[in-house]
């Protein structure tokens, strides 16, 4: 009879990838997740395979590193190491035969794509046969992995979703902004894993990188700085200045697909712009893509504190304006990632999700990453827990001094304690709203605002610190929440807290700002004097028409710094107000007209929009779906008070919960609206 000849062997990638979850992912290779058994066919000519007389060795290589796995009749498949077991032979007499084999990773193996090979042994022969690549990846099913999410449910939204909502805004005027992840898309995993490739600690040491691999924490702390250019040929470029000439505007992008081929496509350039929600949702792709849960997190009034000493000084003049003093500074949000991962390097208790910040603030470990740090440590403010936990916490806490000068002199200072991390969230698992995840971080919020006596900015002298008398006390308020195209509404409340008639000086002042500076030049402002009867309170309220801010360097949502200060004439003392707020963009209306979506069949949907503005607006509507192959984009002008309905044909390609999201650039006023619609598409 013939000898025993391997002829083909079948990787069963179809029957496999559902089974290891990784179905939908789109690569050149089998897709695997660690710590699971796959199941390989060989099919052979010749004699029916003989234990004793062939010996089969799968070879499974990763770089530099390779693993041989002889095939055993008997076992079981391990979490520990590489396992191949036979699980049986097809005997025909007249055709071709097979033999299947269950080949296992341990839960530990670093992530990649490995090469399979597997060698024949025979008495006179040695045969090699290359059976072809695979990719493997984190498990968040099995509990051995140090990725391991209990929830189905959770696993469902932190790893195979690709559907989000970023926030943005004030946290009186939350902008939900929709997001497409992408990771399955077409190529998107294969340039995930040539993300690590790319990496200056793989361009370094191939061989240590690829063992290191095997650890979220590693892989966390790569990836961070990957998606961020400043010092390898990371992803994406950060640009705050406005002006985005020769790139993209970050606030149009909209999904992470783009930014990634764009990367890919032109050698590894960085992709031009991103600011800190695009780092923080791409960063979540590649995380989730890779097999580790992630989540994309928003900290509203997030503190950069320089000198780490958990106090932000904020210098007003006596007319209200913000002065442009200080390196410390608030952003009006900052967005993260969470990434869920065992900690044993923190010893017990630190376990879970973990903060990774791909925007490029400060150096970590001489590169400009932040994190992994455990959001317990933050939380119990473990400054010593690796990594980064000092500057996340200084983030979420801390101190607003809010001073007062006048000619190099200081008139008086107010303590808020709460401004700092005064909402922490995420988009909550299985809706598209809101979840609050604030008392994760820090404790109760501290109801207090204290106000010291006046002091002299130049030399540091007076009573700074001392609590003083206060006559007058003063807020701002706002009648609703702004949007673009609407006028601005707002209430100063003064209150004469003692028993004496008052003279009073009002200085209101309203200036634009970008989220992560100081405000410029002021745009509005009003002065006046007015008298207060004892323990009175007035309430005066004033209005910013459109026509004031419209000419102010529009964005996504175009923020004010507004300012009230309030000056007793005959005593000098002086009391502030301030307010943060974002002016919203009009939202984008989708409707779809079958509720009961279904894959690969034609859908339509509306995308309506009503023209409030006084003038014609003309721009580019682009609209997509998560799942859908093309974007549809069409340029459109709308006139005062018009109602666009636009009609869309689209074609959902995956089946689950998705995402149709579409937005408008609108190029007079200069802002940009969005709308999103979530469908479930039902396989057919």
């Amino acid at each position: 009879m013939d000898e025993f000849k391997v002829r083909t062997v079948d990787l069963q990638q179809v029957q496999t990838q559902p089974r290891h979850k990784t179905d939908g992912l789109s690569s050149s290779t089998l897709v695997l997740r660690r710590g699971q058994a796959f199941t390989v066919t060989i099919n052979y000519d010749g004699r029916p395979f003989d234990p004793l007389k062939e010996k089969l060795i799968f070879r499974i290589v990763l770089g530099p590193i390779a693993v041989e796995v002889p095939v055993s009749r008997f076992g079981q498949p391990s979490l520990t190491q590489w396992t191949a077991v036979l699980e049986r032979s097809v005997p025909n007499p007249t055709g071709p035969r097979a033999l299947s084999v269950t080949l296992s990773s341990p839960a530990t193996a670093s992530i990649g794509v490995y090469t399979l090979q597997l060698r024949v042994e025979a008495r006179l022969s040695v045969k090699t046969h290359l059976l072809g690549q695979f990719t493997l990846l984190c498990n968040p099913w099995c509990q051995a992995d140090s990725v391991f999410l209990q929830s189905e449910d959770l696993r469902t939204e932190y790893v195979k979703s690709d559907i989000g909502l970023l926030f943005k805004g004030s946290p009186g005027n939350i902008v939900s902004r929709p997001w497409s992840f992408d990771q399955y898309e077409k190529g998107i995993l294969d340039i995930c894993m040539k993300l690590l490739q790319v990496s200056p600690q793989h361009q370094a040491d191939m061989g240590k990188d690829l063992l290191n691999r095997s650890n979220p924490v590693y892989i966390g702390r790569v990836i961070s700085a990957m998606v961020n250019s400043n010092d390898d040929k990371g992803v994406l470029m950060g640009n705050w200045s406005g002006d985005y000439k020769d790139g993209v505007n970050p606030s149009k992008w909209s999904g992470s697909a783009d930014i990634l081929r764009m990367w890919a496509e032109t050698q590894f350039r960085p992709v031009k712009y991103g600011q800190c929600w695009v780092f923080a949702a791409v960063m979540c792709t590649v995380m989730r893509a890779l097999g580790i849960p992630t989540r994309v997190v928003t900290n509203f009034n997030s503190a950069h504190d320089t000198n780490r000493n958990m106090v932000i000084e904020e210098y007003y003049n006596e007319m209200g304006e913000k002065l442009p003093i200080g390196r410390d500074s608030i952003w009006n949000f900052h967005v993260w990632v969470e990434s869920w991962m065992r900690r044993p390097d923190l010893g017990q208790g630190y376990d879970g999700w973990q903060v990774l910040d791909p925007t490029p603030q400060e150096m970590s470990g001489e590169m400009f990453r932040c994190g992994p740090a455990a959001v317990t440590a933050i939380y119990e403010r473990r400054v010593d827990a690796q990594y980064d936990v000092p500057f996340v916490y200084a983030a979420v806490n801390g101190n607003v001094h809010r001073v007062i000068v006048k000619n190099g002199k200081v008139l008086s200072t107010s303590i808020d304690k709460n401004r700092v991390g005064a909402l922490i969230c995420t988009k909550h698992p299985g809706s598209m709203h809101m979840q609050d995840i604030t008392s994760e971080y820090k404790t109760e919020m501290d109801d207090s605002t204290v106000h010291t006596l006046s002091t002299d900015v130049r030399r540091g002298e007076g009573t700074t610190g001392i609590v003083a008398p206060q006559g007058l006390a003063v807020s701002l308020q706002l009648l609703k929440a702004p949007v673009v195209g609407e006028n601005i509404s707002f209430n100063v409340i003064i209150t004469n807290k003692v028993a004496v008639p008052k003279l009073l000086r009002k200085h209101v002042n309203a200036q634009n700002k970008e989220y992560n500076r100081n405000p410029t030049g002021t745009f509005w402002e009003a002065h006046g004097d007015m008298k207060i009867g004892p323990k009175e309170t007035v309430t005066i309220q004033h209005e910013i028409s459109f026509k004031e801010y419209m000419l102010m360097e529009a964005e996504e949502d175009s923020l004010v710094n507004l300012a009230v200060v309030i000056e007793d004439v005959k005593s000098q003392e002086t009391v502030l107000a301030s307010e943060e707020f974002n002016i919203r963009s009009p939202s984008l209306d989708i409707q779809v007209q079958n509720e009961y979506v279904v894959i690969n069949t034609q859908q339509v949907a509306t995308v309506t929009f009503t023209n409030l503005f006084s003038t014609a607006v003309s721009g580019e509507l682009i609209v997509a779906c998560s799942g859908l192959q093309e974007k549809i984009q069409t340029r459109l002008t709308i006139r005062p008070r018009e109602t666009m309905r636009m009609p869309i044909n689209f074609t959902p390609r995956m089946a689950g919960a998705k995402m149709l999201y579409a937005s408008l650039v609108l190029m007079n006023p200069l802002t940009i609206l969005h709308g999103f619609k979530t469908i479930n598409v039902q396989g057919s």
